[in-house]
C-alpha cells in the first residue's frame, strides 16, 4: 500500500489539470437611471433681453463741418422737425451766395443774347445779314439759356448744402445715444445721434441654435419686465436673424410686445418666456442623450432582462439641463442618465440609487 499511494496521487493531479477553466462572470455595469415622467415637468424657457424700439436709426449730417451747437442730451424726447444740432454754416453760406451771383450774371447774359437774337431776326427779315449770322445768334441764345439752367441748379444745390448744416429729427422719438460734442469736427454721414421712434416696443434676445425650432413653433410668448415681474405682456416673434453671431454663436431675435404701456421703457431688462401650450410634459436630463447618425437616442433599461436597448426619441423644448420628449418614450420607463457613451446594445446593467 505504501508503494502504490504516490502514483494514485499523481494521477489525481493530472485529472485536475485537464478540466476546462470556469467561464468569466458576466460584465454588469452600474448605471444611474431616471424614471420618465416622475417629477420631470419642463418649466417655460426664459431668455433675458432688453427693451428696444421697433424703429431705431443713427442720424448724421449730410455735410461735414464743425459742430456749433448741440440741442439734445441722452434721454431727450424730441418732436418731428426739432433741431438736434447745427454746424458752422459760414462756408456753405458763402458758397450759396457765390452761386446766386453767378446765376444773376448768367441771366443777364441770357437776356442780352435774346435781345441780340431779336434784332438780328429783324435784320434777316430785311435781308441785311446772312442766315449764318442769325444762326450764330440763335445758338448763343440757346447756350445762354442752358448756362442759366445749370447755374440755377447749382444755386439750389448750394442752398441745400447750407440747409444741411441743421440736423433735425425726422420723426418724434427719444434720443438713446449722443456720439458728439459741440466744437467737434464731424464728417458727412458720421453717426452723431441715435433716435428711437415713439411707438412700438419690442425685446431683443439671443437664442442658441438648438432652441430655434422651439422659438418658431412656440404656442405663446410671454414678456415680463424685471421691474414688474407680476405683469406680463403677449409677445410675437417679429424677426429672427438668419446667421449666428460670430462671437457668441447665438441668433438675435426680436419679439414685439402687444399692448405695451408707459411701464415699458427703453433699455429696461425683460425676459421672454416660451410656452409650448399642449406640449408633452415628459422630460429627461440632457445627459441621457446621445446621437447616432444625427438622431437623438437614449438607453432604455429593460427591467426584466437587466439590459439596455437604444431607442430614438423626438425632442421638444430644451430648458436648462432638461429636454422635453415629444415621442419615443412612455411615462414610467427608465433611461440611463450617466455614462451613456460606455454602453452597448444588450449590455447588462445594475441600477444605482
Amino acid at each position: 500500500m505504501r508503494k502504490t499511494l504516490p502514483p494514485l496521487l499523481f494521477l489525481a493531479l493530472l485529472a485536475a489539470c485537464d478540466k476546462a477553466p470556469a467561464p468569466p462572470a458576466p460584465d454588469v455595469r452600474p448605471v444611474r437611471a431616471e424614471q420618465v415622467g416622475i417629477g420631470a415637468d419642463v418649466q417655460p424657457v426664459r431668455y433675458a433681453g432688453e427693451i428696444r424700439a421697433r424703429h431705431e436709426a443713427d442720424l448724421a449730417f449730410r455735410v461735414g463741418g464743425r459742430v456749433r451747437e448741440r440741442s439734445v442730451e441722452t434721454g431727450s424726447a424730441v418732436r418731428a422737425g426739432q433741431v438736434i444740432a447745427t454746424l458752422d454754416p459760414s462756408d456753405y453760406a458763402l458758397a450759396a451766395r457765390a452761386a446766386r451771383s453767378q446765376l444773376v450774371a448768367a441771366e443777364a447774359e441770357a437776356r442780352l443774347a435774346h435781345e441780340d437774337l431779336k434784332r438780328y431776326t429783324e435784320l434777316r427779315e430785311k435781308n441785311f445779314i446772312a442766315q449764318a449770322e442769325l444762326d450764330r445768334r440763335s445758338t448763343a441764345a440757346a447756350a445762354a439759356d442752358a448756362q442759366v439752367r445749370a447755374l440755377r441748379a447749382d444755386a439750389a444745390r448750394q442752398a441745400n448744402q447750407n440747409s444741411y448744416t441743421r440736423l433735425t429729427a425726422p420723426h418724434a422719438g427719444v434720443v438713446t445715444a449722443v456720439m458728439f460734442e459741440a466744437g467737434q469736427v464731424v464728417a458727412a454721414g458720421q453717426p452723431v445721434v441715435r433716435l428711437a421712434q415713439t411707438g412700438e416696443r419690442e425685446v431683443r434676445i439671443d437664442v442658441p441654435e438648438n432652441a430655434l425650432d422651439a422659438l418658431r413653433g412656440a404656442k405663446r410668448l410671454r414678456v415680463r419686465l424685471w421691474a414688474a415681474p407680476d405683469k406680463g405682456y403677449d409677445g410675437r416673434l417679429r424677426e429672427l436673424a438668419p446667421m449666428a453671431d460670430p462671437a457668441t454663436r447665438t441668433y438675435a431675435a426680436r419679439v414685439a410686445i402687444a399692448g405695451a404701456d408707459e411701464a415699458v421703457r427703453l433699455g429696461m431688462t425683460a425676459s421672454v418666456e416660451i410656452e409650448g401650450g399642449d406640449a408633452p410634459a415628459l422630460s429627461i436630463p440632457q445627459s441621457a442623450l446621445f446621437k447616432v447618425n444625427g438622431q437623438p437616442q437614449v438607453w432604455v433599461v429593460d427591467a426584466k432582462a437587466g439590459t439596455v436597448v437604444a431607442r430614438a426619441v423626438a425632442l421638444g423644448v430644451l430648458a436648462g439641463e432638461r429636454a422635453a420628449v415629444s415621442s419615443g418614450l412612455a411615462a414610467g420607463e427608465w433611461v440611463v442618465t450617466a455614462g451613456v457613451h460606455k454602453l452597448a446594445p444588450g449590455q447588462r446593467v445594475r441600477l444605482v440609487q
